[in-house]
């Protein structure tokens, strides 16, 4: 029988990379995303390609009763979850403490803590009474260093390096794995997003360097669950190799 992973946020990015890696090596799939047609889209192709099953549930993680009766609404055989991994997150906005958007911020705390938390908490007690599991965390070099007009999305990934930590003690007694992932300049939707849809504003911040793309990060995250059952990657930061720092880039 076939492993299974649940993947938040996987209509785009690093969430959509990760279904294509995690069918590619034969895991069943549960897909999450508020984007249906995207989800059903991807379920379709994985299927084809792989020739596994796909799950999708169209919910937003920031709406604690969604995720609920979404996740619990699974039939039980989609509840041996293996890997869950907590991808779904953004950043909106660059403006300083002062000039910030209340609703961005409310976004950004609800989708990147909350959501996560929201997520955890069910999938969690699932590994708990199956005794296996392993919860990949995205973070995000924003969690580890602070760096200007970040403060709020900063913030929330510092919160999700100090969840990833208490979730591995937490959780360390039922044998489950926890990882958290810390990327730094990745070229996904997520500067488009943060931007609002200024897709030129978004591609300045990759201009002059390679970045990370969603799929280096996706191979990154195989390699933390494809290690033995004796070991756990507990974090890891990965960067381009041009980007020292959250604001040190090698820019040509």
């Amino acid at each position: 029988m076939n492993k299974i992973a649940l993947i938040t946020g996987a209509t785009s990015g690093i969430g959509e990379a990760c279904a294509h890696l995690f069918a590619r090596e034969q895991y069943n799939l549960v897909l999450t995303g508020r984007r249906l047609d995207r989800l059903e889209k991807l379920a379709k192709k994985l299927n084809t390609k792989y020739n596994i099953e796909v799950a999708v549930s169209s919910f937003d993680v920031r709406d604690r009763e969604q995720v609920i009766s979404n996740l619990e609404g699974l039939p039980e055989k989609w509840k041996k979850i293996n890997v869950l991994v907590n991808n779904a997150g953004l950043s909106q906005g660059l403006d300083p403490i002062q000039n910030g958007n209340l609703d961005d911020w409310d976004t950004m705390i609800d989708t990147n803590i909350k959501g996560l938390l929201y997520v955890s908490k069910v999938v969690s007690n699932w590994m708990i009474n199956n005794r296996f599991g392993h919860i990949i965390n995205i973070g995000s070099i924003a969690g580890k260093e602070v760096y200007p007009n970040g403060n709020v999305y900063c913030a929330t990934k510092a919160a999700v390096d100090a969840l990833n930590k208490a979730m591995r003690i937490d959780l360390v007694q039922y044998g489950i794995k926890v990882t958290g992932i810390h990327p730094g300049a990745v070229e996904t939707e997520f500067s488009e997003v943060r931007f609002k849809g200024d897709k030129e504003r978004a591609k300045k911040v990759y201009d002059g360097f390679e970045p990370l793309v969603a799929a280096d990060i996706a191979e990154t995250i195989w390699f933390a669950v494809s290690r033995p059952a004796h070991v756990n990657i507990n974090d890891m930061i990965v960067m381009p190799t041009a980007q020292a720092a959250a604001t040190i880039i090698n820019r040509k």
